[in-house]
Order: C-alpha cells, then structure tokens, then sequence
C-alpha cells in the first residue's frame, strides 16, 4: 500500500512522512524532491524558466509514475498538487493508495511558517504574521474543498510527529 500525505505547506508532510516511513519500513517520496530529480532543476527554477502550467503538468506525470511505479511507499505531495489537473481523482482511483490529510489551522500554520518564510519562496516576502495569516487564509480556502476529500483526515495542531504517525498507523490498521 501507498500512503499520499496532502496538507498546506508547514503542515507536516515531510517530518511525518519521513518518520512514519521509518515505523512502517516503507520508502519515503516527496513529490517536489522527484520532480526536481527527474527534471534536473529545482521547482524554483522550473516555475521561472517553463511556467505554472508546465510545472502542473509535469507534477501529474510523475505522480501517476510514482503511483504506478512505487509499493510500500509514504509519499508527501506538494500542498497545490490534490487541487490540480485531476490529481485528486488520480490518487483516489489508484486502488493500493490511501491520502491522508494532514490538517493544520490558521494559527497554527502562520505560527510554524512565520520563522521559516525566508526558506519558502511562496511567502518569503511577506513581512508580519498579519499578511502571512492572510495569505494562508486565502489558500486553505480555496484548498480546502479538495483537501477534505481525502481518506482520513488528521489534525496536526499540538501533536509531535510521534504522535501524528500512531494516529495515522492506527487508522490505517
């Protein structure tokens, strides 16, 4: 079985995916990472010198590859790709994948991305909590719809990465 991790950047994606895929056994995937692999350019680059579209594009490719390709894998998707090109129905009709939601709230999430927003070229020019909380605001909702579709739906808020991988290893058993 296949395990999708979606969920807003900051919202844990990585450090869970990473420990539970320790617990588990399992290979550990980010989406980004791949793409950057297969594509020999970081995202940053590919948005800069291709365009959104071609990014997209290319995200639903190696998604079905690595859909199609992996078994026993934990897989962290970039927090846009459930919400582009049928992604979503993709990773839901792929019959040995489950998606888990890793759901984190506002407050929680300026909290965890305010320190680190010089690293993520997303919200690196957003200078108070006011317009970070804003800016995120604006993404969970227009998200959201696709993120609540997911298989289960685990909430990441005051919980360490120990406690978020049990939950997840306990719905899934």
């Amino acid at each position: 079985m296949n395990i999708v991790l979606m969920g807003y950047m900051g919202s844990g994606k990585s450090l869970v995916g990473n420990h539970l895929a320790q617990k588990l056994k399992y290979v550990y995937l980010d989406l980004d990472h791949y793409i950057e692999i297969q594509e020999n350019k970081s995202i940053k680059d590919i948005f800069r010198e291709h365009g959104e579209i071609y990014f997209r594009k290319k995200e639903s490719l190696y998604l079905k590859e690595v859909l199609d390709k992996y078994e026993d894998t934990i897989l962290s998707l970039g927090g846009g790709t459930p919400c582009f090109s049928g992604n979503l129905e993709l990773i839901k009709d792929h019959e040995n994948s489950k998606n888990i939601y890793l759901h984190t709230s506002l407050n929680e999430l300026t909290n965890r991305l305010f320190a680190e927003r010089n690293k993520r070229p997303l919200i690196a020019h957003l200078d108070t909590t006011d317009d970070l909380k804003d800016f995120v605001r604006k993404h969970l909702f227009e998200r959201s719809f696709y993120y609540n579709q997911a298989d289960y739906k685990v909430s990441t808020d005051q919980k360490d990465t120990n406690q978020i991988s049990e939950e997840i290893i306990s719905l899934l058993s």
